[in-house]
């Protein structure tokens, strides 16, 4: 892939190439001197919620159709769960801002870096089967793969891997300004790998957190390593398929399309320019870092189950569960081995993982006593005031 090796600007690190660590999906922090105000693009009219009335269905539908009318996302979609298990669904703004087509609920969206967590499972898995040791070193799987400038896999563990403290540099972060570019573009992972290695260590292995989608390039190496078998294979038949997850996937190789029905994606390399329709996409770029499809109900169905046991062994979910400082735009933010915990301003802890891709951006959380959410947007956050406001739409559905 040829790139241009420079550093991006600002608002490629929040809306585009990498993006916020709090939606999973950040090489750097951000922090308000690279957050700034932009032009928007013109606004759609919300469409009419799905949810039935009530006060906190009210609460809900009222900061999606915000999210809509102030920060001009082309369209939100929402999935939350009660403790008891009672699924609503919502949803804001148009499909399509050609025809004005409404949004389908509970429709087929790019999830981006929660693929991490699906990940993050399978590698535990294996570690429950004896076939992988949490902390060896990478180089005992994948011997000579992982050299580079300050980076060496025989320092680095798999641990280190899931919990974004390998030191290993971000791919993305070279990845070109201009996203037409690469948008049908197919990319080997090891293509992936070679450009992050391409770049100087962030920091000695295990010394910070530091979110690196090339670290989870290199999980999935492994995982295909250890198994013989695709990445995508081991994902749908550990998780996928004994959950009965029908709305999830991972698109097979050359799949540039998003299953129906689903809102259109969009996206703009800068915020001032206007909304291309980028749904039809090849996503290789993100591969077991962010490639995979999903309703926003599926997604909370996976992190439920994970949460409850269903798919892990009590130490390795425990495991999972460790976590470290996570420092980003949310106070308090830890993250563990693909799972990031964040406190709630109603108490307590949601665990979850969040993504962008190009055309969708996703925050979702889970808790202990069974709530779930997942809050889906038609375009990626262009600055921090519009991550803050997601984050504000999930709290509330959480704890309303």
């Amino acid at each position: 892939m040829t790139v241009q090796q420079r550093r991006p600007p600002a608002h490629r690190w929040l809306g585009a190439a990498a993006t916020l660590a709090i939606l999973g999906a950040v090489a750097v922090a951000v922090t308000p001197t690279t957050a700034t105000a932009t032009a928007r693009t013109p606004l759609p009219t919300p469409a009419q919620g799905q949810a039935p009335a009530g006060s906190h269905r009210d609460a809900v539908q009222r900061s999606l159709d915000e999210l809509v009318r102030a920060d001009g996302f082309p369209a939100v979609l929402a999935s939350v769960r009660g403790r008891d298990g009672r699924v609503r669904h919502y949803t804001a703004g148009v499909a399509d801002l050609r025809t004005r087509a409404k949004v389908p609920t509970d429709g087929y969206v790019r999830i981006g870096s929660n693929t991490k967590t699906y990940l993050a499972v399978v590698v535990l898995q294996l570690v429950g089967e004896g076939r992988i040791e949490l902390d060896e070193s990478v180089e005992t799987y994948l011997p000579g793969l992982v050299r580079g400038d300050g980076v060496d896999g025989r320092r680095i563990t798999v641990r280190q891997l899931l919990q974004h403290t390998s030191g290993l540099p971000n791919y993305t972060a070279l990845l070109p300004e201009t996203y037409e570019t690469i948008r049908h573009r197919y990319v080997q992972p090891r293509e992936l790998l070679d450009l992050g290695l391409s770049q100087k260590a962030t920091d000695e292995p295990g010394e910070t957190f530091s979110y690196s989608n090339t670290g989870y390039v290199v999980a999935g190496l492994l995982v295909e390593k250890v198994t013989g078998r695709p990445v995508r294979e081991e994902i749908t038949n550990r998780i996928i398929r004994p959950l009965g997850l029908r709305h999830t996937y991972f698109p097979n190789v050359g799949d540039q399309e998003v299953r129906r029905p689903h809102p259109k994606g969009y996206h703009q390399d800068r915020p001032e320019q206007p909304l291309t329709d980028v749904t039809v996409m090849d996503p290789s770029m993100g591969w077991a870092a962010g490639q995979m499809v999903a309703t926003p109900s599926d997604l909370n169905r996976f992190f439920v189950a994970l949460l409850d046991g269903d798919l892990l062994a009590p130490e390795q979910l425990r495991q999972m569960r460790d976590t470290v400082d996570a420092p980003g735009p949310l106070p308090n933010s830890r993250y563990g081995l693909g799972l990031q915990s964040t406190p709630m301003s109603c108490g307590g802890l949601s665990w979850g993982h969040g993504g962008n891709i190009f055309g969708y951006s996703t925050v979702n959380a889970a808790t202990d006593d069974g709530r779930a959410v997942t809050i889906a947007a038609t375009r990626l956050p262009t600055d921090l005031a519009e991550v803050e406001h997601l984050l504000a739409a999930l709290d509330t559905a959480l704890c309303g």
